[in-house]
């Protein structure tokens, strides 16, 4: 059954979400057509260009990415204490970045004098823009209605371009937050089209290795690791995820359990996981339906904050 969005995010929880949107088409978003032999690879930057734009412009941060043939996989940061900072005239410049200026909202902004009825049609606009500027919806339609527009142009074909609805899943620890921005971060590998994560184009990882040398004339904002300057940093350490993306990348396998090496990296030991339990953790983001992600404690208390009695989803 369909759940309504409100009630798969709740912010006060935990303010990480995993996106995934998938193309309605048989015609691929990126890669190669199998059935027609054409290349859309162009496309994969399409999808950076626009999150690059959308990364400056919305109060949600970009903590991990990866543009693949017929979807894309987002690990978001809904950063509302941001937006609710902004004065006026920025929620009015990030918002008109995106659209066309209403002419009672650049008059006022110009500094013309407006009657009092028309000032409160700006603030309504403004208070609207502002809940929208760190809205996970908008921030996904927008992104997603730029693609559509431009590979319906290029296909000489009108129609739907994406699947529905997008698939949201929150996170609700640390632990998960970690597992599935991995999980991102690898994608390529086990879809066989890198074998190593700094070779794998079009994703966060890569962009972060490349550092200032990307390819992208305009790389999404990345959250950045652990940094006492940073309030908003990753909770981890780079070099710390570097080697747990390494070592799961070794370790997971689709026949069998993957073999543990003896040294583990720092960071599952600080969080207190197994081997197991990890590996469990970071391939349940494959799984269909699957909504919120945590231990027991954190999904139960989401649960109650999005209106339903119990959750459903496998705890760790």
């Amino acid at each position: 059954m369909t759940i309504a969005r409100s009630r798969q995010i709740s912010l006060q929880d935990m303010p990480y979400y995993h996106v995934v949107s998938r193309c309605v088409r048989r015609a691929f978003l990126c890669g190669e057509d199998a059935h027609s032999g054409q290349s859309y690879e162009h496309r994969r930057q399409w999808v950076v260009d626009k999150l690059g734009q959308l990364s400056r412009l919305f109060a949600i941060g970009v903590c991990a990415y990866a543009v693949m043939s017929n979807h894309y996989h987002l690990v978001l940061k809904v950063e509302s204490d941001t937006a609710a900072n902004w004065s006026e005239r920025e929620v009015a410049e990030h918002w008109t970045a995106l659209f066309q200026w209403p002419l009672l909202v650049r008059r006022w902004y110009q500094g013309e004098s407006l009657i009092e009825p028309e000032l409160a049609v700006v603030q309504q606009l403004i208070g609207q823009w502002r809940e929208r500027l760190h809205s996970i919806s908008w921030f996904v339609r927008l992104l997603n209605e730029n693609l559509a527009r431009q590979a319906n142009r290029e296909d000489g074909c009108k129609g739907h371009f994406w699947e529905g609805r997008f698939k949201s899943q929150a996170l609700l620890t640390e632990s998960a937050l970690l597992a599935c921005m991995t999980y991102v971060d690898l994608n390529p590998i086990r879809a066989g089209l890198s074998d190593r994560p700094e070779q794998s184009d079009y994703t966060s990882l890569k962009q972060r290795l490349d550092g200032e040398q990307s390819a992208a004339p305009l790389p999404p904002l990345l959250l950045p690791f652990a940094h006492d300057a940073r309030p908003d940093s990753l909770p981890y350490a780079f070099a710390d995820y570097l080697m747990l993306v390494d070592w799961t990348g070794r370790a997971i396998r689709v026949d069998k359990r993957g073999h543990i090496p003896a040294s583990l990296a720092p960071i599952l030991v600080r969080l207190g996981l197994d081997e197991v339990r990890w590996l469990k953790q970071v391939t349940l983001f494959r799984r269909q339906g699957i909504r919120v992600v945590g231990d027991k404690e954190h999904c139960q208390q989401f649960a109650w904050h999005c209106g339903q009695r119990r959750c459903h989803q496998p705890s760790l």
